[in-house]
C-alpha cells in the first residue's frame, strides 16, 4: 500500500516536471536577452546593467505575440520580451494626440486670410501635399516623442488652412442656389476618408506592421496632388474647358460684385463687425458644439465600447465605421434637399439653415441620451449610427452658413469658427479622463450625458440668433456708400448727387459768400462732325475736348468766333522731298 503511495507521488512529482519543462520550452517569457540583442551598458561580467526603468531596456526586434502574451501588461515589458517595445507613458501618448491641435488652431485665422488673397485652389494643394510628405516622415522619428511632437505641430500648421482654403474655392464656384449642394459634398470626403480608412489601416497594420499606414497614405497623397493640380482651377474664367453655358450661369449667379471685389486683408476686413453679429456668434457656437461630440468620437468611441461592453478590437474598427458610411451619404442629400427647398420657395435661406442644423443637432443629441442608458453593445451602436447620421443634415446648415451671410469673407468666417471648434477638441479629452477614472459604464454615461446638453444649447442660440441673408457689412454697396462719409460714419450716409443734373454751388464771391449762384445755362451743341466725304479723302479730325461753360456776355460766346471752330489736321506730306522719285536715296 505504502509502495502504492510512493510510487503514484514519484510518478506525480515526473508528471510535474516534464509540464514545468514543457512549459518552459513553450512560452520562454523570461529568458533574458543575450548580448546579441542587448545594445545597452553590458557588465564586466557579461551580464546585462542594472535596469532601473523600461526605458532602459533594449529595442531589439520581437518575435511575434503568442496566445500567454495577451494577459501580460504592455506597460510591464520586462516581463516578456515579446510583450512591447513601447515605453510611452500615458502623459506623452496624449502629448503626441493633442499636437496636431496646437497647429491646427494656430493657422484658422492667418488660413482665411491667405485663401482670400491667393488663388484657394493652390493654397488647398499645397496644404495636403506637404501634410502627406510630413506624414512619411513620421516612421522615422516615431521613437523619439519629442521629435514626433514638433513634426505633428507642423502638420497641424499645414492643415489649419484646409477648411478656409475650401470655402475660398467655393466662393468663386458655387451659385447661390447650390452652395449647399456643391460644400456638403465636398465635406462628405471627410466622413468617407474616416470611413474607409478604418479598415484599410486595420489590414495594412496587420500584415506589413504598424508604421505602414503612414506610407500609403503619404504616397496616396502625393498621387491625388499631381491630380489636383491637373484638374482644378482658382475660378471658372481660367477653366481651359468649361462650357460657355455653364460658364455664364455661374457669373451671372454670382453677380459682377464677387468677379471685381477689393480682397480682404488685415486691415480692410470688418473684424468689429465680426464680433458684434449674432449672425456671426451662431456659427461660432454651432461649430463649437459640433466639433465636441465628434472629437470625442473620434477620439473615444472605441474606448466607450470597449469599457462599456467589452468589445474586441476588430469589432470596434468594423462598427466604427458604420456611422460615419451613413454620414456620407446623409451629408451630400441634405445638400440637394435643402437647395431644392430653396430653389422652389418652400423656405427662406434662414429657415433651410434653422431647421437644418438644429433638426440634425436635436437628433443627435437624443440619441446620444438613448446609447447612454443602452445596454447591449447592439442597443448602443444601433443609437449612434443613428444619431451621428441625422448630424449630417447639421452640415447644410452652420457648415455652409458662412457663404450665406458674408460671401466676400466665408474663407475668414470659416477660419475663425473652425478655430473655435478646435478649441472643443482640446477640451474634450480633458474632460473625459476627468470623469472615467475607472472606465465604468456610469462615469462614460455622465460624458455623452454632457455631450446632448452640449448640443442642445447649440440648437437653442442657433435657433434664435442665425441668418441666412446678406449681412449689411458684408454687402459691397455699403461699402460703395461708406466712401461718400469717409469723415463722420455716425451720420447717414449721403448718396451722391445724379451726374446728370445740374449743380448747385456756392457763390465764391466775398460779397455774397455762402449764397447759391443760379445755375449754369446748357452747352450749346457742338459743330456737326466732318462729313464721310472728308474721312473718303483720308483727312482725318484729331478728337478735342468740350469747350468749357461759357457765361451768356462773353463775346467768344459768338457762333462767329474763329477761336470756336475745331482745327481739322491736314492731310500727312512728306516734308523731306528732294528731286524726283528716281534720285531719292531713302
Amino acid at each position: 500500500m505504502i509502495e502504492d503511495v510512493y510510487k503514484n507521488c514519484v510518478a506525480m512529482v515526473k508528471s510535474e516536471e516534464k509540464l514545468s519543462q514543457y512549459i518552459k520550452n513553450q512560452y520562454d517569457q523570461f529568458t533574458p536577452p543575450t548580448l546579441k540583442q542587448e545594445k545597452g551598458d553590458v557588465n564586466a561580467s557579461g551580464t546585462i546593467a542594472d535596469i532601473s526603468s523600461p526605458d532602459s531596456l533594449p529595442d531589439y526586434e520581437r518575435p511575434a505575440p503568442r496566445k500567454i502574451d495577451e494577459y501580460i501588461r504592455a506597460e510591464l515589458p520586462y516581463l516578456s520580451k515579446r510583450a512591447t517595445n513601447n515605453t510611452w507613458t500615458p502623459e506623452t501618448l496624449s502629448a503626441v494626440d493633442a499636437a496636431i491641435f496646437w497647429g491646427y488652431f494656430v493657422t484658422q485665422i492667418p488660413g482665411g486670410l491667405i485663401a482670400a488673397a491667393y488663388p484657394a485652389n493652390k493654397l488647398f494643394g499645397a496644404a495636403i501635399a506637404s501634410s502627406c510628405i510630413l506624414n512619411l516622415i513620421i516612421p522615422a522619428v516615431y521613437q523619439k516623442p519629442d521629435v514626433l511632437i514638433v513634426v505633428k505641430v507642423m502638420q497641424g500648421l499645414v492643415e489649419g488652412v484646409t477648411y478656409p482654403a475650401c470655402h475660398g474655392i467655393m466662393r468663386h464656384w458655387a451659385p447661390p442656389l447650390e452652395r449647399s449642394r456643391l460644400a456638403t459634398l465636398a465635406f462628405s470626403g471627410c466622413y468617407a476618408g474616416v470611413m474607409f480608412s478604418m479598415p484599410i489601416s486595420g489590414e495594412l497594420i496587420e500584415h506589413f506592421g504598424p508604421l505602414a499606414p503612414f506610407y500609403f497614405y503619404g504616397v496616396m497623397g502625393i498621387f491625388w496632388y499631381v491630380s489636383w493640380l491637373w484638374l482644378v482651377f482658382e475660378k471658372p474664367t481660367y477653366h481651359t474647358c468649361i462650357d460657355i453655358k455653364e460658364l455664364a450661369f455661374i457669373e451671372n449667379s454670382l453677380g459682377t460684385a464677387q468677379q471685381h471685389y477689393v480682397t480682404p486683408t488685415l486691415t480692410n476686413t470688418p473684424w468689429k463687425s465680426f464680433f458684434t453679429s449674432l449672425p456671426c456668434y451662431a456659427i461660432f457656437v454651432a461649430n463649437f458644439c459640433r466639433s465636441w461630440n465628434f472629437y470625442l468620437l473620434v477620439l473615444f468611441q472605441a474606448s466607450y465600447f470597449q469599457d462599456s461592453f467589452h468589445s474586441g478590437m476588430t469589432e470596434n474598427a468594423l462598427l466604427g465605421a458604420l456611422p460615419h458610411l451613413l454620414m456620407t451619404g446623409i451629408v451630400p442629400t441634405g445638400g440637394i434637399l435643402a437647395d431644392r427647398l430653396r430653389k422652389k420657395g418652400i423656405l427662406t435661406t434662414t429657415q433651410v439653415r434653422k431647421l437644418f442644423n438644429c433638426g440634425g443637432f436635436g437628433m443627435e443629441a437624443t440619441f446620444f441620451l438613448i446609447m447612454a442608458y443602452s445596454h447591449t453593445i447592439t442597443q448602443g451602436m444601433t443609437a449612434l449610427s443613428i444619431g451621428v447620421g441625422f448630424s449630417g443634415f447639421a452640415i447644410s446648415g452652420f457648415n455652409v452658413n458662412h457663404l450665406d451671410i458674408a460671401p466676400r469673407y466665408a474663407s475668414i468666417l470659416m477660419g475663425m469658427s473652425n478655430g473655435i471648434g478646435t478649441i472643443a477638441g482640446a477640451i474634450v479629452p480633458y474632460v473625459v479622463h476627468l470623469i472615467v477614472k475607472h472606465k465604468k459604464k456610469e462615469e462614460w454615461r455622465i460624458v455623452f450625458i454632457i455631450s446632448a446638453l452640449v448640443h442642445y444649447s447649440g440648437i437653442i442660440f442657433y435657433g434664435l440668433f442665425a441668418s441666412g441673408e446678406l449681412q449689411e457689412w458684408a454687402d459691397p454697396k455699403f461699402e460703395e456708400e461708406k466712401q461718400w462719409n469717409q469723415m463722420n460714419e455716425a451720420m447717414p450716409i449721403k448718396k451722391p448727387p445724379p451726374q446728370n443734373g445740374l449743380v448747385q454751388r456756392q457763390s465764391s464771391n466775398a460779397s455774397n459768400y455762402g449764397s447759391v449762384e443760379t445755375p449754369l445755362p446748357p452747352r450749346p451743341p457742338r459743330p456737326p462732325s466732318l462729313t464721310s466725304q472728308t474721312f473718303s479723302q483720308e483727312t482725318t479730325t484729331e478728337s478735342q475736348p468740350e469747350a468749357p461753360m461759357v457765361p451768356a456776355g462773353n463775346p467768344f460766346r459768338s457762333s462767329s468766333n474763329p477761336f470756336r471752330q475745331e482745327p481739322v489736321q491736314p492731310t500727312a506730306q512728306d516734308q523731306y522731298l528732294h528731286g524726283s522719285i528716281t534720285d531719292r536715296t531713302y
